[in-house]
């Protein structure tokens, strides 16, 4: 294991007094790891927000009903459960930092490989499902070790703002993907939009390999200590204290919150995917627009989402976890239903746009309080959120969704999501204070030294 880096001359010159305002500080490495794995996000986002928008297409192509459109995502999601927990457990054990930069590394390669694949080869139905379970692996994969990325290099004084801040690649990514798939759907095959995930994935991976050096997280640490802020691990490249995969979920499950937390994601995931998955085919049932025009009004609450994950995960940092969650619940409730109120273009966009504030908003939050609460396993316990929470929801939410809007309609739909929100704050309601808000009160009353 290294041994902790003392701050050399040629750093020295990099620090400065650390900042109180709300917008934090950071060494460049930091600030320029936040852009590799926010632009990682978006290639996830992408992946994520292609199936909707060409499932009209997919059931035109392959002739599928509603229910059987749904079953598409099973196969994905099963494979995503186990891609989550295998990577995550994997970089916790390789080590953080740069060192979790060869997991992430891997899990990013193996999902431009599944792009080209389904781009190329999805002459029937039986090959694009099996071109589904390399991309799952690597959707489930790239997510946590990319979350715990982004932690290992910034100061926990700030995670809540990081963590936030990288995930506006989701929201970001779902208008892109949207304007970017209406032209490919114009211009070309649906089979063609798989080909955006291995453009992008080419120059993060590219831009890991450069950025993401020991050297690098050295400086990085170093000022986080000039500036007395708590670095994220004691030492560079850090392994967690464990030798086996079980070690690593057995430090993860170690504290109550991520257990609490995987169900309360769990339950929102639940809504936001019933909502995702079915709403190109909503807009050309209920607004009757095309499915070029559905697909590109689909991605617009990622014009208003990535303000929520910035301002949310900031509250985070400053009244805690547990309330900005609670909060957050309530408002993904209220937008839900106000989605029921589309019927032209014109709603669609205005009711897209108010969801979009809340929409991804609890999912940093979540992942920075299961990365307060158990450090050494951040990967496994990133792993373990994504692929239990993601995975199970992706494969009930699909056929069970595809079930409900065949069977009761869309009202129905839309209000079981809304109930699923409310839910969601039960589990809440039993977490304990996280790790981020002890340090920050001891830190505010002058009992905290950075490490």
């Amino acid at each position: 294991m290294e041994k902790p880096f003392e701050l050399a001359g040629d750093i020295a010159s990099e620090c400065s007094p650390v900042s109180t305002s709300w917008w934090p500080r950071a060494h460049w490495t930091s600030w320029t790891m936040l852009l590799i794995t926010t632009l990682a996000v978006l290639m996830i986002s992408i992946d994520g927000q292609i199936l909707p928008a060409v499932l009209p297409s997919i059931k035109m192509t392959y002739g599928l009903s509603n229910v059987q459109a749904g079953l598409i995502n099973t196969i994905f999601a099963f494979g995503s459960m186990i891609g989550a927990v295998g990577f995550g457990v994997a970089s916790d054990l390789i080590g953080s930092g740069y060192r979790r930069g060869y997991t992430w590394i891997a899990a990013y390669a193996l999902a431009v490989v599944g792009g080209l694949l389904t781009a190329l080869m999805s002459g029937s139905f039986l090959w694009f499902q099996i071109w589904r379970i390399p991309m799952g692996l690597s959707r489930g994969g790239a997510e946590p070790v990319n979350v715990a990325l982004v932690s290992d290099w910034w100061q926990k004084e700030n995670r809540g703002f990081a963590v936030g801040v990288h995930h506006t690649g989701f929201p970001i990514g779902q208008f892109l993907s949207g304007v970017l798939i209406a032209l490919v759907l114009h211009y070309g095959q649906w089979t063609d939009a798989f080909s955006l995930i291995p453009l992008i994935g080419v120059v993060v991976i590219v831009a890991q390999l450069i950025i993401g050096t020991r050297r690098n997280q050295e400086k990085a640490f170093a000022w986080m200590r000039a500036n007395h802020l708590t670095t994220p691990a004691r030492v560079v490249g850090e392994r967690g204290n464990f030798q086996r995969p079980m070690g690593a979920i057995k430090a993860a499950f170690g504290h109550r919150n991520t257990g609490l937390a995987i169900a309360s994601i769990f339950m929102l995931l639940v809504a936001e995917l019933g909502i995702v998955l079915f709403m190109t085919s909503y807009l050309t049932e209920i607004a009757h627009l095309s499915i070029s025009q559905a697909a590109l009004i689909s991605g617009v609450s990622g014009l208003t989402g990535w303000i929520g994950q910035v301002v949310w995960g900031m509250v985070s940092d400053r009244i805690g976890r547990k309330p900005t969650l609670i909060v957050l619940a309530i408002a993904c409730a209220l937008t839900t239903l106000l989605l029921l109120r589309i019927d032209s273009a014109a709603s669609a966009w205005m009711f897209l746009l108010a969801w979009g504030l809340f929409r991804n908003a609890p999912f940093p939050v979540a992942y920075a309080m299961v990365i307060d609460s158990s450090e050494q396993a951040a990967g496994s316990g990133m792993g373990l959120m994504i692929g239990i929470a993601f995975g199970l929801a992706g494969m009930l939410v699909s056929p069970v969704s595809g079930y409900i809007i065949g069977h009761a309609g869309w009202v129905v739909h839309y209000c079981a999501l809304a109930v699923m929100c409310l839910l969601a704050i039960v589990p809440l309601l039993f977490v304990s204070k996280s790790a981020s808000e002890e340090t920050r009160r001891d830190r505010d009353s002058g009992g905290v030294a950075p490490r």
